[in-house]
């Protein structure tokens, strides 16, 4: 075997130990909805348990990725490929956190009922969330940058459900006497939904990077670096905010 190829080889492994995270965390969206809806303390406390092992993955992938950082030195489309997947394990990682905030959110309002219309909404939320971030992960394992760009825009029917969702807590806490406690805790469950849908869009952003070696903050950059330089031409030389330089000891110049 020719060092190129187990290289490569080496790639696809973590490509395909990131894919297997995203896939366990698919899979604790809606058990966690599940656990929510039918007061199962039993599934919350099995979903909690089953964190550590994305926590462990997350662990052994990031290690991975610096071992080959360290030893190939790679460059170009294969050096995106290795921070792509550093960067992913925590987009990934932080969503299973988010699914085991929603079922310790139910654990403290146990026993609470909630009403039809607060019911569809959560497994509306729950079902974009896992319809996002299966699709985020599509992009990222067949290298669809399309797709990933897309994701953006998909958010948006998320976002509209959380908005639904918070006037109906509002709603019932006014008219039909929902408990404080729970109106709280019921709206941090809808936010924590609604992050789940934000680190699937950074998914894509980081795919996109990958793919085609941009990043959607670049655009932000470049529209800083107009502005400067307008303002240069229009009003002469503008003193800019930017970084101290940095020497090799770490330390700023000068220092």
């Amino acid at each position: 075997m020719t060092e190129k190829r187990a290289f490569h080889q080496e790639l696809e492994q973590i490509r395909a130990d990131v894919v297997r995270m995203a896939a366990i965390v698919t899979e604790f969206i809606p058990r966690g909805t599940e656990a929510l809806l039918a007061n199962d303390l039993r599934s919350a406390q099995a979903l909690i348990e089953e964190d550590d092992l994305v926590d462990e993955l997350t662990v052994l992938v990031e290690e991975h990725c610096f071992q080959v950082l360290a030893l190939q030195a790679p460059v170009a489309t294969d050096l995106r490929a290795l921070i792509c997947a550093l960067k992913l394990t925590s987009e990934i990682e932080r969503s299973a956190d988010l699914v085991v905030n929603i079922v310790k959110a139910a654990r403290r309002i146990y026993g609470a009922e909630f009403s039809p219309k607060l019911r569809r909404l959560i497994e509306e939320m729950g079902e974009e969330a896992v319809r996002l971030f299966r699709l985020s992960i599509d992009s990222y394992a067949e290298g669809d940058a399309a797709l990933a760009a897309a994701l953006d825009d998909m958010d948006g029917r998320l976002d509209t459900l959380h908005r639904d969702y918070i006037q109906a807590i509002f709603e019932e806490h006014d008219q039909e006497g929902l408990e404080l406690q729970v109106a709280v805790q019921l709206a941090l469950i809808g936010r924590y939904y609604e992050r789940i849908g934000d680190h699937a869009v950074n998914i894509g952003n980081r795919v996109e990077f990958m793919v085609t070696g941009w990043l959607p903050e670049h655009t932000g950059a470049a529209r800083h670096k107009a502005r400067v330089e307008h303002a240069a031409e229009r009003y002469g030389a503008v003193q800019v905010d930017t970084p101290p330089a940095v020497n090799g000891n770490g330390a700023a110049a000068g220092d």
